[in-house]
């Protein structure tokens, strides 16, 4: 029997490691996971494929996670597509800067297993189908 998908996560990531970490973690619960290894890419991707939520670093070749943000908060299509930004990023002021533009949570790398960063999709993906916005 095939595993229900529960929706589909974009990361948008320049170290492979961690893209292959998450995205091993994130299938394995029955996601579809995209994959960007720099800011543009996981521009386009965000406009064209939609996924259901991006997982985004700040640190990018091309186009950081700031301006990602930013391009996602002002593109009509996706504007309200959840964002999580995961950075090794922790200072308060980039967290701030972060909420501020837009995104839905931050978590900072190395705080965070990717366990963590799994239940805290699952339970944005459970408001999501109950109809509350997050």
């Amino acid at each position: 029997m095939e595993k229900i998908k529960k929706g589909t996560i974009l990361i948008v990531e320049d170290e492979p490691v961690f893209r292959l970490i998450y995205k091993g973690v994130f299938e394995h619960d029955g996601y579809v996971v995209l994959e960007a290894q720099d800011g543009e890419i996981g521009w386009q991707m965000a406009v064209e494929k939609k996924p259901d939520l991006v997982l985004l670093d700040l640190i990018l070749p091309r186009a950081s996670g700031y301006e990602v943000l930013q391009r996602i908060r002002k593109e009509e299509s996706i504007k309200t597509m959840p964002v999580v930004i995961f950075s090794i990023m922790g200072a308060e002021k980039d967290i701030q800067k972060a909420l501020d533009l837009g995104a839905d949570y931050y978590r900072v790398k190395g705080s965070n297993s990717p366990r963590d960063i799994l239940g805290e999709i699952n339970t944005i993906f459970d408001k999501l189908r109950g109809g509350r916005k997050t």
